[in-house]
């Protein structure tokens, strides 16, 4: 099978966002996690974790960064454990920043690597998502509350 190529593909720009966490996968096999989030203008990130090394032993320092990305998303630092699909639902803040290593196998080619700092529980988007985000949405979270906690739509509608 031939796969038509696309060159519109951009990476996250850097600075503060809001993510809301609406997939995450997983390889028991190889001890591998992806979380996908995505911003309310429709902004992607996948942060990966590879929680175990070729030894099949766990992987500290990716066992922290996930941990720390856990408890910070479930805001409930008290857990002992928990399972990765408890994420989705739930909505992180953070930065992300751009960084350029040296290429060490390709000198003169550029590669820009994307990583999430600085994160911290969040309630939300400040603002209202667009539609590519809605459709990756739980449905109760679709739509913001009013300021008093009501659905007012609903309560209209009774």
């Amino acid at each position: 099978m031939r796969i038509p190529m696309r060159t519109e593909f951009s990476i996250i720009p850097e600075g503060h966002y809001t993510f809301y966490i609406y997939d995450v996968t997983e390889d028991e096999n190889f001890g591998k996690v992806v979380v996908k989030m995505i911003t309310a203008d429709g902004k992607k990130y996948n942060e990966r974790f590879s929680l175990k090394t070729k030894d099949d032993e766990w992987n500290e320092g990716a066992l922290n960064a996930f941990s720390f990305l856990t408890l910070t998303a479930l805001d409930d630092f008290s857990r002992e454990d928990a399972s990765a699909s408890e994420l989705v639902g739930h909505y992180i803040a953070g930065n992300i920043v751009h960084t350029e290593p040296d290429p060490t196998k390709e000198p003169g080619k550029k590669v820009t690597f994307t990583k999430l700092k600085n994160i911290e529980s969040s309630d939300g988007f400040d603002t209202e998502p667009c539609e590519k985000t809605k459709k990756l949405m739980k449905p109760e979270e679709q739509k913001p509350a009013s300021a008093s906690g009501y659905d007012l739509d609903s309560l209209l509608d009774e």
